[in-house]
């Protein structure tokens, strides 16, 4: 039988890779809350800022992780020896839901390149859906950390996909994956096929609906941030 202490020890181990920016009482879960919420939702500006906020969180517990390197500063007055990012990250997103969670990465590494995939969901008359993709524009991410931002990890489908393109284009030194809601199952999926890469998410729901949608989730991210789609 384990001791309570090897029991902490072993949980911290299992779930260094994986992050609920949440889990404990902040800013954080209010964001989370307004971005939730059908009565402050409609917001669209402030929808988007509260998703921007969530990206910037993350973006400033991604920067713990990084590798740095010293640096010599001259201030007006005298030299110091300080740190700095070793090799700035490449931050990604799928286009359009993703843009205002990839922008608050961007914020903090402001020195960041870009990347861009456009994914979609097609439906069928039933209104099941498989996932298309047809753009991709990405820099050279060999040995640099690779942000990838997306706003509901749902099935984990169209993140993996995205992945795996992304990867056509070097190999990282990290993969950080970045999500304001995400689902138990998503997570477990995307876990299996990047069981290397580090998850930052705002929150977690228990369930997907049989149409692959998070419950309770927010509802679609693109359309509250940019207004709804006549394609589907």
């Amino acid at each position: 039988m384990l001791k309570n202490t090897e029991i902490c020890i072993r949980i911290k181990v299992r779930n260094k890779m994986f992050t609920v920016l949440s889990e404990e009482f902040s800013l954080v879960t209010e964001w989370i809350n307004d971005l939730r919420n059908v009565s402050v939702q409609t917001d669209r500006m402030k929808f988007r800022r509260n998703m921007e906020r969530v990206g910037e969180i993350a973006a400033f517990e991604i920067s713990k992780h990084l590798p740095y390197k010293e640096v010599e500063i001259t201030t007006p007055l005298d030299k110091i020896t300080s740190r700095e990012i070793e090799t700035q990250p490449v931050i990604t997103t799928i286009l359009r839901a993703g843009v205002p969670l990839f922008q608050g990465v961007l914020n903090y590494f402001d020195k960041a390149d870009c990347g861009f995939v456009a994914a979609y969901r097609k439906h069928d008359a039933n209104d099941y859906f498989s996932i298309k993709q047809d753009y991709l524009t990405c820099p050279n991410i060999e040995g640099r950390p690779l942000i990838v931002a997306d706003p509901m990890l749902a099935t984990g489908a169209s993140l993996i996909e995205a992945i795996k393109d992304l990867l056509t284009n070097g190999n990282p030194s990290q993969i950080h994956i970045v999500a304001a809601i995400a689902s138990k199952e998503g997570v477990e999926t995307l876990q299996k096929a990047y069981p290397e890469a580090y998850i930052w998410v705002g929150a977690v729901d228990e369930k997907l609906t049989d149409k692959g949608y998070i419950t309770p989730g927010l509802g679609d991210a693109g359309d509250l941030s940019y207004g709804e789609k006549l394609q589907r």
